[in-house]
């Protein structure tokens, strides 16, 4: 795992990853995974979560510097240090477009890789702290692992984050259980919007006019929680977590009206189609309301 993060960090050394490139690095990690270690080091789904919050967003030099220290401290033998290096060097070899950043940070990557003592003594020194809590030696820096939680479980809010680069709680001047609520409430208007495919003006429009009448954003403010929850819609939500999260930390008032709020999403560029009505109907079982509360929902939203 150390190794595979080093390897996002300097495939991201130029602050941009296409799909594309996204793609062929996943399969490189997977291939090293495979046959690093003779099957024995294969990543599981658990390591694909952790991985994915690497791959969303640029590695900056602290934090790339960071994860060199940790994979470097780790390195117990010759091999393994030799292994790291074939791995950053299939990373150049790949077929992508290098720009000389790349060129760079894979060069320091090296330099540090071949620097670091991987003989007995530093293996074992590395395994000690490990096993008393210890950082290893030298990782200072920022570390997104921190708000693995929270990029699993509450996706937009993390998105927020990265926007803001701050607490979306700080960020968005709301207590932090408001800032969750509204990142869930943004992510699952969004789900809505995105029935037909494509999020129209109108009802990006109709969520950001729900966040601010909902938790009294400022317009900015609640183009940003829009914004995030939209992109995050286009296939990286999942709306079982949204749903679930969202109906932990609301009320059934809460909830009540917030069902007039994805109504006034699915309304935004024409008729409530039935695509989008079975959609909300399907979200508000999820949210722990009952079809009687859909129905009164629809009716209101219908003028009835």
């Amino acid at each position: 795992m150390a190794l595979a993060k080093v390897v996002i960090a300097a495939a991201w050394a130029d602050g941009h990853l296409a799909n594309e490139e996204v793609n062929s690095l996943k399969n490189l990690l997977a291939e090293l995974g495979q046959t690093g270690g003779h099957g024995e080091m294969a990543l599981t789904m658990e390591d694909w979560a952790e991985l994915d919050i690497y791959l969303y967003s640029p590695v900056g030099t602290a934090e790339r510097r960071r994860l060199v220290a940790e994979l470097a401290a780790v390195m117990e033998t010759p091999e393994e240090r030799n292994m790291a290096l074939r791995a950053l060097d299939r990373l150049m070899a790949a077929d992508r477009v290098h720009t000389e950043e790349e060129r760079k940070v894979a060069e320091e990557v090296r330099a540090a890789l071949s620097r670091a003592d991987a003989g007995l003594l530093s293996g074992l020194g590395a395994l000690l702290r490990r096993s008393i809590g210890l950082p290893p030696r030298g990782a200072h820096g920022p570390n997104r692992e921190e708000f693995l939680e929270e990029f699993l479980h509450n996706r937009v809010y993390y998105a927020v984050r990265v926007r803001l680069g701050k607490s979306p709680a700080e960020g968005l001047g709301v207590p932090a259980i408001e800032a969750r609520k509204l990142a869930l409430a943004g992510g699952i208007m969004a789900t809505v919007a995105r029935v037909n495919d494509r999020v129209d003006d109108v009802e990006r429009e109709k969520m950001v006019q729900a966040l601010m009448q909902g938790w009294e954003l400022d317009r900015t403010r609640a183009e940003i929680v829009a914004e995030a929850a939209i992109t995050e819609s286009d296939g990286n939500l999942d709306t079982y977590i949204l749903t679930y999260e969202f109906s932990q930390i609301t009320s059934v008032e809460e909830r009540l009206r917030f069902l007039d709020a994805l109504f006034a999403v699915a309304a935004a560029d024409g008729p409530i189609t039935s695509e989008e009505s079975a959609e909300i109907s399907r979200l508000t079982t999820s949210i722990r309301l009952e079809s009687r509360n859909f129905a009164e929902a629809k009716r209101r939203a219908l003028g009835e």
